[in-house]
């Protein structure tokens, strides 16, 4: 009789991946939410995480971002970054993400994610590769199948792609 298969690894999940998904707030951000006297929201992002972005696309990996609130400055900065899928004020993921598994023509296999809280855990259950900042909630670091050192917004988006890009043999 054969043995039941492992699930399998992170590095195996990450050599699929054609299309990374991230949260804003918890990853892309350091998960605070600065506002002027006027009540006007500032965000934090690490450049080095846009570079990250910038280096998916350039390696054929399509980018999205689906995130539960709405953001002026974060919009200004994907469409900066050229991220042409953008749900921004979406609370319940599940739409926008199989709108674009439709739009980009991909499997759940093919699809990774990058979130930090309760509300990414529906992606988590459905992606390929679910990823978590080093400083996720415990709920989404027990669902993830891969973990940064990193905070979020302190540089996990770059070192989740590096680690991408090298299961898949690629800079």
């Amino acid at each position: 009789m054969n043995a039941p298969a492992l699930p399998p690894s992170a590095e195996e999940r990450a050599r699929q991946i054609r299309c990374v998904i991230f949260d804003i707030d918890g990853v892309m951000t350091d998960c605070k939410l600065y506002l002027t006297h006027d009540g006007e929201e500032i965000k934090a992002v690490n450049v080095r995480d846009g570079l990250g972005i910038k280096l998916l696309m350039k390696n054929g990996i399509e980018v999205a971002v689906i995130s539960g609130r709405p953001s002026v400055a974060m919009q200004k900065r994907l469409e900066f970054l050229d991220v042409k899928h953008i749900w921004l004020n979406t609370e319940d993921k599940l739409p926008a993400y199989r709108k674009l598994l439709d739009t980009v023509g991909i499997s759940d296999a093919q699809c990774a994610h990058m979130g930090d809280d309760v509300p990414d855990l529906p992606l988590f259950l459905r992606v390929g590769l679910a990823l978590a900042p080093g400083d996720a909630h415990p709920k989404a670091k027990a669902a993830a199948h891969w973990i940064s050192q990193a905070r979020g917004g302190d540089g996990a988006i770059r070192e989740a792609v590096d680690f991408i890009l090298a299961c898949q043999g690629k800079d």
